[in-house]
C-alpha cells in the first residue's frame, strides 16, 4: 500500500529550504526510498508551506527515515524554520490519476467502442494531432481524428490491451497493443481476413481536462506487412 507523508512548516528562508532539498537529492542518490515529493506555498500566508512525500510503502518510508543523510538534512531544516514542523502518515487507500482514466476512455469507448459522440467529450474541438502514418505532419480539429477512427473501424474489427500508462504533468502516455482482424478496404488493401497484431504508443497532453495535442507512434510497416502489401 502506498504511504505519503504530509510536512507541514514555517519558514522565512525558502530559497534555503530549495537548496537543502537539492543537497539531500543528491546525497541519497542510489538509497533514497521516497518516489515523489511535491511542496506547495499558502496563497495566504507566504512563510507557510506544505511537502507531500510519497513512497511505496510505510515500511519503504522507515527505511528512508533511517539514512544518516535524512537525519542531518531533517536537523537543517528544523534550523530554517520557525517551530518545529509537524508530520502526518498516511496510508493511500485511493489514487486516481483523472487524465489517464480519461486517456483510456478514447481506446476504450471511443476506438473500441464507436462511441464517437464521447470524441467531443474526451477531445478539444482544436485537437492537434501528430501520426506517423499521416503525410502532414500535424492534423488539426477534432473531426479529423473522427474521420480516423471511423475509417479504422470500417477496415478492422479490433481490440486495445493497455500495456501501461505513465502520467507526468499534463502529459499521458500509453503503451498499448492492438488486435485487429482485416474486415474492410485499408491503404489500397482488399479485405484478407487477416488477424494482425500492431504495438504503439501515444501520448496525450491535456488542457482544462480534455486532450489538446496527441502524438501516435506505431509499427505501420508491419501491420502491412501482415496484409501482405510488403
Amino acid at each position: 500500500m502506498k504511504f505519503v507523508q504530509i510536512i507541514d512548516y514555517r519558514t522565512e528562508r525558502p530559497d534555503g529550504m530549495n537548496e537543502l532539498m537539492d543537497k539531500w537529492v543528491e546525497q541519497t542518490k542510489g538509497k533514497r526510498t521516497a518516489t515523489h515529493s511535491v511542496i506547495g506555498k499558502d496563497r495566504s500566508d507566504a512563510s507557510h508551506y506544505v511537502e507531500i512525500v510519497e513512497f511505496p510503502s510505510h515500511e519503504e518510508a522507515v527505511k528512508n527515515s533511517h539514512l544518516p543523510e535524512t537525519d542531518r538534512i531533517f536537523q537543517e531544516m528544523v534550523a530554517l524554520c520557525d517551530g518545529m514542523p509537524s508530520f502526518t502518515d498516511l496510508d493511500v487507500v485511493r489514487d486516481e490519476q483523472l487524465n489517464t482514466a480519461t486517456a483510456r476512455r478514447f481506446f476504450h469507448e471511443i476506438a473500441t467502442g464507436g462511441n464517437l459522440d464521447a470524441i467531443d467529450e474526451v477531445f478539444a474541438s482544436d485537437y492537434r494531432d501528430h501520426d506517423v502514418f499521416k503525410e502532414e505532419e500535424t492534423v488539426i480539429g477534432s473531426d479529423a481524428l473522427r474521420r480516423d477512427v471511423t475509417g479504422w473501424r470500417a477496415a478492422f474489427d479490433f481490440t486495445f490491451n493497455l500495456e501501461s500508462q505513465i502520467a507526468q504533468g499534463d502529459d499521458v502516455v500509453t503503451r498499448w497493443t492492438w488486435y485487429g482482424t482485416h474486415q474492410g478496404a485499408f491503404m489500397g488493401v482488399e479485405p484478407t481476413g487477416r488477424k494482425c497484431t500492431m504495438t504503439g504508443t501515444t501520448t496525450f497532453r491535456f488542457h482544462d481536462g480534455v486532450v489538446q495535442e496527441g502524438w501516435w507512434h506505431y509499427d505501420v510497416l508491419g501491420l502491412m506487412r501482415q496484409l501482405g502489401a510488403v
